[in-house]
């Protein structure tokens, strides 16, 4: 059966989207954006970009009854791919267990609100 969740602790969906999709044991993320909760604003830099977008990541997962532990595969969109260095190490912070996730990275044309990094996951309950 399929649930929509959705939580405070991220942001909320800037269109007709929900933040994540159940499915029976899966969860299926919408792409996340740097963007600060409470406030909706963009961190300065792709190091803080990526790490918000890793912790509204998080948040959604945990909401959805699993976690950053469970993520099976991510894809990752970079505005800038001189910057993925920066972002593979941040990303290795969050996901880099033993269990590693499959893994796509793309630089894009441009991402919304102007964002420097997005990252999407499927994972499991």
């Amino acid at each position: 059966m399929r649930k929509i969740v959705a939580t405070t602790k991220a942001p909320a969906a800037v269109g007709p989207y929900a933040q994540a999709n159940l499915f029976g044991n899966m969860v299926y993320t919408s792409g996340q954006l740097g963007l600060i909760p409470e406030t909706g604003a963009l961190p300065e830099g792709i190091e803080a970009q990526t790490r918000q977008a890793l912790e509204n990541l998080k948040a959604i997962l945990e909401e959805a009854g699993s976690g950053m532990d469970k993520v099976l595969k991510t894809t990752c969109f970079l505005a800038d791919m001189g910057d993925f260095a920066v972002v593979n190490g941040i990303y290795a912070e969050y996901l880099g267990g033993e269990q590693l996730p499959s893994r796509s990275a793309v630089e894009v044309a441009a991402l919304p609100k102007g964002g420097l990094f997005e990252i999407e996951a499927i994972a499991y309950i």
